[in-house]
């Protein structure tokens, strides 16, 4: 495959095979570097995704450059973040020496400057990740940690605690998530099963409540209470 190689020219057809290569490849390593590597970016996973985002992109402007070498390397920086991950799960002192440990900035309602200046973020920051998690007073704040994947976490004090069902001894009905029984105009027979419920009852439903078909529903569910929500396009 010559668009595999370094070449002095590349056709359109062989750059076009080589990004899609290098996508199916990418896309494959993020597979295997998991959802952690996305969602969560601590020391590691910044590194990785930072420096296998690089060497691919070289080979997809640069036609001298070979692919070859960009994946055998993606491999190689693969395999050393799944080693200094079995590292961080196996040894303690390995894991203190990546991720550092949770930085108090907020304690009893009061800002602890050498903790923001530890954490490396301004009073701006944290205003915004307290904005983020719907805190309106620092003073209600119990506790307030700097997590190692770059968030804040809050602990109000209990006094200022949100009242629960549980606080006041009131008995609730378990959770239950309401099932999808129609999706894009097409009716989900496998969530469908679980309600107990079959086409005709849901066809009827529409046609007495709502007037409609189920090609022209967006998504209808049903709750533990048999309640049937039906959201139209719009």
């Amino acid at each position: 495959m010559d668009f595999f190689q370094s070449q002095q020219t590349l056709t359109t057809f062989e750059w076009v095979l080589r990004a899609v290569v290098s996508f199916i490849f990418l896309l494959i390593v993020a597979k295997v570097l998991g959802q952690r590597s996305i969602s969560q970016l601590r020391l590691l996973d910044f590194v990785i995704a930072l420096v296998v985002g690089n060497i691919i992109a070289h080979p997809l402007s640069d036609e001298e450059l070979g692919l070859k070498g960009s994946i055998v390397t993606t491999i190689v920086l693969v395999l050393l973040y799944l080693a200094g991950i079995f590292l961080i799960l196996r040894w303690p002192w390995f894991r203190k020496l990546i991720n550092h440990k949770p930085i108090p900035i907020v304690r009893d309602g009061e800002i602890l400057y050498k903790g923001l200046r530890h954490a490396r973020i301004s009073i701006d920051v944290l205003l915004e990740e307290l904005r983020k998690g719907k805190v309106v007073d620092i003073k209600k704040v119990a506790l307030a940690l700097w997590e190692a994947e770059g968030r804040i976490s809050f602990f109000l004090d209990p006094k200022y605690e949100p009242v629960t069902p549980d606080t006041m001894q009131i008995n609730m009905k378990p959770f239950y998530l309401p099932r999808t029984v129609i999706k894009d105009g097409k009716i989900v027979y496998e969530e469908l099963k679980e309600t107990n419920k079959d086409e005709a009852w849901v066809v009827s439903q529409l046609k007495r409540a709502y007037q409609t078909e189920v090609k022209d529903v967006l998504l209808a569910t049903i709750s533990n209470n048999e309640k049937f929500s039906v959201f139209l396009y719009r």
